[in-house]
């Protein structure tokens, strides 16, 4: 069992910077592929970024320059530094820990935390 609790959402102006942090409990964090994900109200949860257990990085499109994901395995923690905030990057994220393939897709994720609210103003 994994358990992931996010931190470090807030309200922010665009054009500014947020730093989300995901703490894991459970030894064999370093084996996991750890995502996050963002989910606005009336959409889908859709992929923001993912780093694997061989450091392995991915990014959506959209944030893509403008966010970096990285890792401590040794404080079993993820992180993921938001830059250049923009209103559409209001939302709810979460992080998750999986071993799936498809790093993109939820369904390769097997435990979730509640989410931290990001809200970007205008």
């Amino acid at each position: 069992q994994v358990q992931l609790v996010e931190s470090g959402g807030g309200l922010v102006q665009a054009g500014g910077s947020l730093r989300l942090s995901c703490a894991a409990s459970g030894r064999t964090f370093s084996s996991y592929t750890m995502g996050w994900f963002r989910q606005a109200p009336g959409k889908e949860r859709e992929f923001v970024a993912a780093i694997n257990w061989s450091g392995s990085i991915y990014y959506a499109d959209s944030v893509k320059s403008r966010f970096t994901i990285s890792r401590d395995n040794a404080k079993n923690t993820v992180f993921l530094q938001m830059n250049s905030l923009e209103p559409e990057d209001t939302a709810v994220y979460s992080c998750a820990a999986g071993v799936g393939l498809y790093y993109t897709k939820p369904n390769s994720y097997n435990y979730w935390g509640q989410g931290t609210q990001v809200t970007v103003s205008s």
